[in-house]
């Protein structure tokens, strides 16, 4: 592998990471708003769980609330998993990599980064924090957009697709769990009006509502909205799909350009591959839906630490 990729990968990786990740926490909280709504803003806790982010939460916050949750993961600088936070570090990857990204990327990145920095507190006010979810995920796509259609097709773009699909698919398992486990309704509540506007809700946050709809039979249900993200062999942000799109990545790596490394990583992805095909939801929702999503979660973890161990060099 090149040097000069070797000292660009681990920041192409992840751009893209912090860039997927800044719209799927704007769609996780989104969703959480519209939970929020419906059950008198008992929801935001969950948020903080996911993120496993409880021990830095608690430390600045007494309680989760419709304030607290929404600025801590929106506008607080200090908190690393915020998107204020991220924006920066995603501009600071951009930065050490402008000998290889477009013009047009790092304007559109500088655009952003400018206008989420600009936010006042009243932009995560819960009147106004669905429309701003709305507009930092219109931001992200934007991004993506310009990406497609700028990012010239070499091993820099294969890094960046890497990073951008095991961010999507951890990101896909962690929505899908802030409804399934831990927002689980009341056994009176399952089927009810509530809970298909709730599952509705999740798929549309997902980006995902008219596509499900075009696929799946019959009520919208628990399981077919799980199975769908989890096992869709053709819906973008399904878990499934971004693992064989990993692994095609992976493969064109080492083969198309001959790159030593990542075996260990290769080894990880069939692994999860297998463990997605030859599941069905039925199967993993009687063994344990939360207990599958966060094996997926660790085996991500895993593979992106497998993937810079290969490929790029210490920062």
């Amino acid at each position: 592998m090149g040097a000069l990729l070797s000292r660009n990968a681990d920041c192409l990786l992840w751009l893209a990471r912090y860039m997927e990740r800044i719209e799927n926490l704007a769609r996780i909280l989104g969703v959480a708003e519209t939970f929020a709504r419906d059950r008198a803003g008992r929801n935001w806790l969950p948020v903080v769980q996911i993120n496993a982010d409880e021990g830095r939460f608690f430390a600045r916050h007494r309680i989760a609330d419709a304030h607290t949750v929404p600025h801590f993961y929106t506008l607080d600088q200090d908190n690393p998993t915020s998107i204020v936070s991220s924006m920066r570090a995603a501009r600071e990857n951009a930065r050490a990599l402008r000998p290889l990204i477009s013009i047009e990327m790092w304007r559109q990145l500088n655009r952003m980064s400018t206008w989420l920095g600009g936010l006042s507190d009243n932009a995560v006010a819960p009147a106004n924090l669905s429309a701003l979810c709305t507009e930092i995920k219109e931001a992200c796509q934007l991004h993506q957009g310009i990406t497609e259609g700028t990012f010239y097709r070499d091993q820099a773009h294969y890094f960046y697709l890497l990073g951008k699909n095991l961010e999507r698919a951890d990101q896909t398992t962690r929505l899908l769990d802030i409804k399934y486990h831990t927002l689980l309704p009341r056994p009176e509540d399952v089927g009810s009006p509530l809970d298909t506007s709730h599952w509705n809700a999740l798929l549309r946050a997902a980006a995902g509502y008219q596509a499900a709809r075009r696929v799946l039979s019959g009520t919208i249900t628990p399981r077919s909205v799980a199975g769908f993200l989890l096992f869709s062999d053709s819906f973008p942000r399904s878990v499934i799909l971004c693992v064989r799109q990993m692994d095609w990545l992976l493969s064109q790596v080492r083969t198309r350009y001959g790159l030593r490394g990542g075996a260990a990583a290769m080894e990880l992805l069939d692994e999860l591959r297998a463990a997605l095909t030859d599941r069905t939801i039925d199967d993993v929702v009687n063994h344990g839906l939360h207990e599958f999503l966060d094996w997926v979660q660790q085996r991500l973890m895993l593979i992106f630490s497998e993937i810079r161990d290969a490929y790029c060099l210490p920062r």
